[in-house]
This record gives structure tokens, C-alpha cells and sequence, in this order.
């Protein structure tokens, strides 16, 4: 377990077990104690499912610990904070409990549904950036600017502690519990999670996973340390797991939790995501954002070999619908249940009807149909047809292109 440090670039200290325990006394009664359910995705699988919190994520229970702590004189002078959505509803809706005003600054690419969610809760947005990073700088200087007080996503004891008591729900809930799988952003949740089940349970393996387009904490873990604006990277970090797309990791919440307290961190794709949404919502029933899905999606994927009682957690549900809508087409692709054939034939009549007998024969339904007859690689007398199809499988996918192709028809995809 980590032991007591002081942290002085921001004042912090790696939690003990005593604090999450404190910290469960301060906010018992205004958070969700959220369920732990069996899940039939895999054997020996719990989802710990924090989309159904207040605020729809975990952030709720750190940051109101972190508000629930501030003098009067604090409150007073008002907080800001720096998120991608969850943190910021989190903040929103604690400073409204402690009659405090928030200022959030998010980036101006967060989703839209967060943006209006946190506005909901009667806190100033400021759009600012691109990534989280941008976000965070600018809070950073209204802090100094303004002198209202800075509320920490995840380098902050009391947000930590508040994090925590996830971890002793889990162990109450499921004492044989053998894993616990952990997305990771800043490493808040993670780093409280595993003081308190390995302050109780020092065997038991905590594993984190990442967003392959933000895997500096996985990269430090395995001895590479990188930061993406120097090694030339995209300064925009694009995934659907935006609540995780932290660009450079803390060397304060390393030493200080994830290099003594985590077994493992491993690294999932956006397309790995968007199936694990899928299989949640059709066979659980349960609603994910990208960053609430990563853990599952790494089971998923066989890039964590659990053993035993494995236990994930679900940390957030706050997806945008349109983003849902692309997800579950990505989800449904990789499974070869969805389609997109793509195409060129003479423009003539008749045409169109040959290409939809094809899909007949195959027993192929047609979802959409779409014609191109003004793209530059086209010729005068050609035209594109894109069609999205629902399909059964792999082998039926090449079986339609094959006869498409048969007819004399150029197929793109």
C-alpha cells in the first residue's frame, strides 16, 4: 500500500485507507451506492455500474468530497475546474449543494450533452481548446486570475479519497473479488479504488486501461515515458473514450499510486470500445460512454487475462446520442452484422434493380441506398450506389460482393 507522502507541486499526498473510509461519511446520503451485477459477457464477470450514479459517472463522489471540505470563506470565493464532461457535472452539482458558484472550463470539442448537463446544474461553462490539456490550463490561469479555487479531476486527496469508496462497495459487495479492471484518465479513480482494496485485500490484482490515442500512462508504466506534442503527434487527441483522452500523465500520481499499487495497464482501440457498447446495450441493457466501456472492452479483447471473480468497473453513461448512433453502426460492422457496399455502374436503367436482386439472393436487407453522380472519379455516364446492408456474417459480406462482381459491376467496397 502507499504510505504517506507529501507531493509539492500541488500540495497532494497519496490516500490511506482511513480517508476513503472518511470520505464515505462525508458524501453517504447524497450519492448512489450503485450496484455491482453478475453479467453473463463472460464467466466470473461484475460490472460495477457507476453510469447509473447521480451526474451519470463516478466524479460525483470525488468532487463533492473535495466541495463538502471547503471553508466557508472558500465557497464564497467560488471554484473552477478543468473537464471533458464528468468531472465538470461533478463540480456543478457539488458547488450546488454547498451554495458555492462554478466555473467550468471544458474544451470546445466535449460533447454536447455534458456541455448542457453541467449548464444544468448552474455552473458557468467556458469552451476552451481542443483536448482536456488545453482546458486545464486555461482553469488554471482563472485560478490565478480570479482566485476562485481549483478543483483538481484527479490530483487532489479528498477527490481521491471520494473516488475510493467505490472500492470498498466492491469488496463489500463481492468479498472474492480476484480483479478489479479500471479505466484511466488522470488515474484518480484507479489510484483510490486501489488503496481501499489493497489496503483490505493486498492480494488482489487492479488493472488499468487506456485509450490507445492517449496511452501515456500505460507507456510510463512499461518504462516509456512520452509526451505526444513533443514527439510530433496530433495536439488533438480524437477516441470515443474522450473521458480518458489525457494526452501526458502525472509523475506525482505515478510514484505516488500506480507504479506501487497497479498490477497492470493495458492499452484498447476505439473500435474494441464500440463493441463492448454494443454488447452492453444489447445484452446487459446498460447505457456506456467510450471511457465508461474501456474496461470491458480490454476483457473483451483477451488483452486481460483475468482469473477468478473479475469485477469492472462501468465509471460513466453520459454519451451523446449521435455518437451512440456511429458507435453501435462501428460495433454492429465489426461483427459483420452491418455492411457498406460500395458500387460503380453504368447509369442506366435497370441497374439499381440488379444490385438489390443481388441482395435478395443473399438474403442481405437494405437499410439505406445512396446515389453519387458528381464525384470527380466518376465518369460521365457512371454513377456511385453506397448501400448499408444488415448481414449475418463475413462469409455472406464476400458472398455479395462476389455476385455484384459477376454481374460486371466495379465494387469499392
Amino acid at each position: 500500500m502507499a504510505g504517506t507522502k507529501n507531493s509539492s507541486a500541488t500540495g497532494t499526498r497519496a490516500i490511506q485507507i482511513e480517508d476513503i473510509k472518511a470520505a464515505r461519511e462525508v458524501i453517504a446520503g447524497r450519492v448512489r451506492r450503485t450496484p455491482l451485477k453478475a453479467s453473463t459477457l463472460l464467466p466470473d464477470l461484475y460490472l460495477k455500474l457507476e453510469n447509473e450514479q447521480l451526474t451519470g459517472s463516478f466524479k460525483i463522489r470525488g468532487a463533492l468530497n473535495k466541495m463538502l471540505s471547503l471553508s466557508k470563506e472558500e465557497r464564497e470565493r467560488g471554484v473552477v475546474a478543468s473537464s471533458a464532461g464528468n468531472h465538470a457535472q461533478g463540480v456543478a452539482y457539488g458547488a450546488k449543494v454547498v451554495g458555492a458558484k462554478a466555473h467550468i472550463v471544458m474544451p470546445e470539442t466535449a460533447p454536447i450533452v455534458k456541455i448542457n448537463a453541467t449548464r444544468s446544474h448552474g455552473a458557468d461553462v467556458i469552451l476552451h481548446g481542443e483536448v482536456y490539456d488545453d482546458a486545464y490550463g486555461k482553469a488554471q490561469e482563472l485560478e490565478r486570475e480570479k482566485g476562485w479555487i481549483f478543483v483538481h479531476p484527479y490530483l487532489d486527496p479528498k477527490v481521491i479519497a471520494g473516488q475510493g469508496t467505490i472500492g470498498l462497495e466492491l469488496l463489500e459487495d463481492e468479498p472474492e473479488l480476484d480483479t478489479i479492471v479500471v479505466p484511466i484518465g488522470g488515474g484518480g479513480l484507479i489510484s483510490g479504488i486501489a488503496t481501499a482494496v489493497k489496503a483490505l485485500r493486498p492480494g488482489i490484482k487492479v488493472i488499468g486501461v487506456v485509450s490507445d490515442q492517449a496511452p501515456a500512462m500505460a507507456k510510463l508504466f512499461h518504462g516509456e515515458n512520452i509526451d505526444l506534442a513533443k514527439d510530433g503527434k496530433s495536439k488533438r487527441v480524437t477516441t470515443i473514450a474522450e473521458g480518458i483522452a489525457i494526452k501526458n500523465a502525472s509523475p506525482l500520481m505515478f510514484a505516488d499510486y500506480i507504479k506501487p499499487l497497479i498490477d497492470d495497464i493495458v492499452e484498447v482501440t476505439d473500435d474494441e470500445i464500440a463493441l463492448a457498447l454494443v454488447q452492453l446495450l444489447e445484452k446487459t441493457k446498460t447505457v456506456a460512454e467510450g471511457s465508461g466501456a474501456a474496461g470491458l472492452a480490454a476483457l473483451l479483447a483477451g488483452k486481460i487475462q483475468a482469473k477468478g471473480k473479475t469485477a469492472v468497473v462501468i465509471c460513466g453513461g453520459n454519451i451523446d446520442l449521435n455518437v451512440m448512433s456511429k458507435v453501435i453502426e462501428r460495433g454492429l460492422r465489426s461483427q459483420h452484422r452491418l455492411a457498406r457496399v460500395v458500387v460503380v455502374v453504368d447509369d442506366l436503367p435497370g441497374n439499381l434493380h440488379r444490385i438489390t436482386a443481388v441482395m435478395a439472393e443473399c438474403r442481405a436487407n437494405i437499410l439505406e441506398v445512396h446515389h453519387d453522380r458528381v464525384s470527380p472519379e466518376l465518369g460521365l455516364r457512371e454513377t456511385r450506389i453506397d448501400l448499408l446492408v444488415e448481414t449475418a456474417s463475413q462469409s455472406q459480406i464476400k458472398d455479395i460482393h462476389q455476385r455484384l462482381k459477376a454481374q460486371g459491376f466495379r465494387v469499392l467496397a
